[in-house]
C-alpha cells in the first residue's frame, strides 16, 4: 500500500514534489473510496487519486521518475547493465540542477510496517541511499550510505543499523557506485530485505510510460481468468463472443514496412528463438456464425481496454498500486468512471488495490466518484519547473461545488495556455494567453 512519493530534480521536476494517498479529514465517500489499514499507527488511505494538468504539465514525467526508481531498485545489481548510465535525466534549465543530483523517496506499507525508502543519483553514481522501518511505530534506521567529494577520492560513509541483521560487511564491499545498496543484498540473498525489493517488483505498477501491451491480458486467456476476461470485455458492450490466443514463431514479414533496415536486422535476431502471441477476437453475426479478427484490425477502444483487462484484474486480485498514464485516451467517460468504481468497491478490490491515473477527463471530476483529496494538478511555474498541488488547497464546498466547472473556468490552475492563431498575409500569428495559471488567478 502506498502512502507517498516524493521526487525532485528529474526531467520537469525541478523541486520537491510530494504526493500522498493519506486520507484528508472528512467523511465523503469514506466507506467507498478510503481504508484504514491495520498495525501500529493506522493510517486511512486513498483507493485511487485523478492527476490534471494540460499537456507537457509534468504529469507524465512524474510517473516516469517512478518508473525510473523502479527500474533502477529491479536492475542496478544485474551485471549486464554494468557501465551503462542511470535513466534519471535533472532539470536542465536552471544551474544549480543540471549537475546535480536527482531524488526519489517513497513510503509504503508491508505486511503491516511502514518502509521510508529512498536515494539520490546521477547518471553515473548513486549519491545517497537510505531505509528506514517502523515495525513498531517508531523510526529504525536499517542503512544509510552517503558520498563524501570533499575529499580527494570520494569515498561512502556507511551506516548500518543493528536492526538489518546479515552479512552487512559483504554487501557494503560489494555495492558498486552505481548500484543501490537494496538490490545488491538481494542479489546476496538478504531474507529481509528481499520483501522491500519484491513489493517494487510486484505490486508496484506504471503502465503507460512505456506503452500498453496485450500480451498479459492474452496470457489469462489459458487460465480461469479468461472468463473475468470476457466479463471485463462485455462490461463495456463490446460484444465479443470469445478470444483466441495462439504462440506463434516470430515473423519478421510482420515488422513495420518503414522500419530501417539495421533496427529491423537487430529485431529480427533479437526475436529469432522467440514466439509470438497471435490474438484472434471472435465476433458473432446475426446468422450466428463466428468471425475471427486480428487484434489489430479492432478499435483503438478494444484494444486498450484488452490490454487494460490483465493488469485490472490481477491488480484488484492481488492488491497492486497501479500507475497509468493517459487513462482517458480512447475510452468513453462512463466506462472511465466504471472503472474506477471497481477500485472503491469492497467487493471487487478486497485486498485495498490502488489506482492513480492521469487524465483529461473531466466528467468524473465530480464529488460523487472522487473525494477532493483524490484530486491533484500539476502545471508549470515561471522558471518552467513542474508543480504538483492538491484540489484540497482550494478548500472547495464539500458537496456543493462544481468540480469541473470550476476547474475548466480556471479556478484551480492546470490549464493550458490557448492562443488563438490568427492568420495574416505574411504568416499565422498568435493572440496573448487567454488562460490564467494558478499563481495569476
Amino acid at each position: 500500500m502506498l502512502l507517498e512519493f516524493r521526487v525532485r530534480n528529474f526531467r520537469s521536476i525541478k523541486d520537491w514534489q510530494v504526493f500522498s494517498l493519506a486520507a484528508a479529514k472528512g467523511n465523503e465517500l469514506v466507506e467507498s473510496n478510503t481504508f484504514t489499514t491495520q498495525g501500529p499507527g493506522d493510517f486511512r488511505l486513498l483507493r485511487s487519486a485523478a492527476i490534471y494538468g494540460p499537456n507537457a504539465s509534468g504529469k507524465t514525467n512524474f510517473l516516469s521518475a517512478l518508473e525510473s526508481m523502479r527500474s533502477i531498485v529491479l536492475e542496478s545489481a544485474n551485471s549486464k547493465r554494468q557501465g551503462h548510465p542511470l535513466s534519471i535525466p535533472p532539470f536542465r534549465l536552471s544551474k544549480e540542477t543540471a549537475q546535480a543530483p536527482s531524488e526519489f523517496e517513497i513510503t509504503f506499507l508491508l505486511d503491516k510496517v511502514r518502509y521510508q525508502y529512498g536515494f539520490a543519483a546521477t547518471a553515473r553514481r548513486i549519491h545517497e541511499e537510505w531505509l528506514i522501518a517502523y515495525p513498531k511505530g517508531r523510526p529504525q534506521r536499517w542503512f544509510e550510505r552517503s558520498l563524501n567529494l570533499q575529499s580527494d577520492v570520494p569515498e561512502y560513509r556507511w551506516e548500518m543499523g543493528d536492526k538489518l541483521l546479515g552479512e552487512k560487511q559483504v554487501w557494503q564491499k560489494s555495492t558498486r557506485e552505481d548500484t543501490l545498496l537494496l538490490s545488491t543484498a538481494v542479489q546476496l540473498n538478504s531474507r529481509q530485505l528481499q520483501p522491500i525489493y519484491d513489493w517494487f517488483r510486484e505490486t508496484l505498477h506504471v503502465i503507460g510510460v512505456g506503452g500498453l501491451n496485450p500480451e498479459f491480458s492474452a496470457s489469462l486467456c489459458d487460465k480461469p481468468e479468461k472468463k473475468q476476461v470476457m466479463d471485463f470485455l462485455n462490461a463495456a458492450d463490446s460484444c465479443i463472443e470469445d478470444i483466441s490466443v495462439e504462440e506463434k514463431p516470430f515473423d519478421p514479414k510482420l515488422l513495420p514496412d518503414d522500419m530501417p533496415e539495421g533496427v529491423r536486422d537487430v529485431v529480427s535476431n533479437e526475436m529469432r528463438d522467440k514466439n509470438t502471441l497471435d490474438i484472434k477476437i471472435i465476433h458473432k453475426t446475426p446468422e450466428n456464425d463466428l468471425v475471427a479478427f486480428d487484434f489489430s484490425e479492432e478499435s483503438d477502444g478494444t484494444q486498450k481496454l484488452f490490454s487494460f483487462a490483465g493488469p485490472w484484474i490481477d491488480s484488484l486480485a492481488r492488491g497492486n498500486v497501479l500507475f497509468i498514464d493517459e487513462m482517458h485516451d480512447n475510452l468513453h467517460p462512463n466506462l472511465v468512471r466504471s472503472l474506477i468504481g471497481l477500485f472503491h468497491s469492497d467487493k471487487t478490490n478486497p485486498r485495498n488495490a490502488q489506482l492513480i491515473f492521469t487524465t483529461h477527463e473531466t466528467s468524473i471530476l465530480n464529488q460523487e466518484v472522487l473525494r477532493r483529496d483524490q484530486v491533484y494538478f500539476f502545471e508549470k511555474n515561471k522558471e518552467q519547473a513542474s508543480e504538483l498541488y492538491s484540489l484540497t488547497d482550494f478548500s472547495p464546498r464539500k458537496g456543493r461545488e462544481n468540480l469541473e466547472l470550476a476547474y475548466l473556468s480556471g479556478r484551480y490552475g492546470a490549464l493550458p495556455y490557448i492562443r488563438p492563431l490568427r492568420y495574416s498575409p505574411d504568416g499565422v500569428r498568435y493572440s496573448p494567453p487567454q488562460a490564467q495559471s494558478r499563481e495569476s488567478a
